[in-house]
């Protein structure tokens, strides 16, 4: 151990060591500073950049010709049918005009065609919401309604109106009935006969169910706008289910017109006896 320890001393001591690590640490600097200052910058272009030219609304030839010019590449990335081009014009391009790209860059182009391009309409069914928006869009599709009905798993697509497999035209409109998350439970139904409509409507909705129709009946019994039956009149009921209310409307009151006027009967009988 003491002979490991003597040798090291010496090899501490030896110049020849702190020379041979003094070298190697600026080798490492001047290496460093090659790739930052020299290397790097001319691999990457750079302090240099080309302004893309705006090559939309000329045609696809005149497009890849510009472009060229400026050093650029091209691809078409998608095409589609629009009414105020001619056929196999650029309708968009990306990155957009006026940026400062690096030279050789790609431009990606959209062009119009004379023909609406067909698309296979996806599966979306079971999805997400989100990832149903996406292969949707993806298939150069356009979401349409959203509409919400009772099942078990949230924001789950239930249904689209254009088929799986379906053969249709880009940015055709799909709607999609969407899971609200409810109908995993049985919840209590409230009582709700003899409250007014707005407050039976936050009752509904907090235990979990929903309104449904509304249908006014004339009574001499209750309130006006107050609730007088309900349907299905269940104690208990799967959450999400809805509940058709009959409320109470003045029972002298009748429609004078097919446009809703509500006259009040015995105010004109007091008016023809005082004359």
């Amino acid at each position: 151990m003491d002979r490991f320890i003597e040798k090291l001393k010496l090899i501490l001591r030896d110049r020849r060591l702190y020379i041979f690590l003094g070298s190697l640490i600026a080798l490492g600097l001047v290496v460093a500073l090659l790739l930052d200052f020299l290397i790097m910058p001319t691999y990457t272009n750079y302090n240099e950049g080309v302004t893309v030219p705006d090559v939309t609304k000329i045609s696809l030839d005149e497009a890849a010709e510009l472009l060229d010019e400026y050093g650029l590449r091209h691809e078409v990335l998608d095409r589609r049918a629009h009414s105020a081009y001619p056929a196999n014009y650029i309708i968009d391009q990306s990155p957009s005009p006026q940026q400062i790209v690096k030279p050789n860059r790609k431009i990606y182009l959209t062009v119009n065609t004379a023909q609406t391009p067909q698309t296979v309409v996806p599966d979306v069914v079971n999805m997400s919401l989100r990832n149903a928006e996406i292969q949707l869009e993806n298939h150069g599709l356009t979401v349409g309604t959203k509409s919400y009905e009772s099942s078990r798993f949230r924001n789950t697509i239930l249904r689209q109106s254009v088929a799986p497999g379906d053969s249709v035209a880009r940015g055709t409109v799909v709607n999609l009935a969407v899971s609200d998350g409810l109908g995993s439970r049985i919840v209590e139904v409230p009582d709700i006969v003899g409250m007014r409509l707005s407050e039976a409507q936050q009752n509904i909705t907090r235990a979990g169910l929903r309104v449904g129709e509304v249908r006014f009946q004339p009574s001499r019994e209750y309130t006006p706008n107050t609730v007088i039956s309900f349907t299905p009149n269940e104690e208990q009921l799967t959450e999400g289910e809805s509940l058709q209310l009959v409320v109470a409307e003045r029972f002298d009151a009748r429609e004078e017109s097919e446009s809703g006027a509500i006259i009040d009967d015995s105010t004109s009988t007091s008016s023809q006896n005082q004359n």
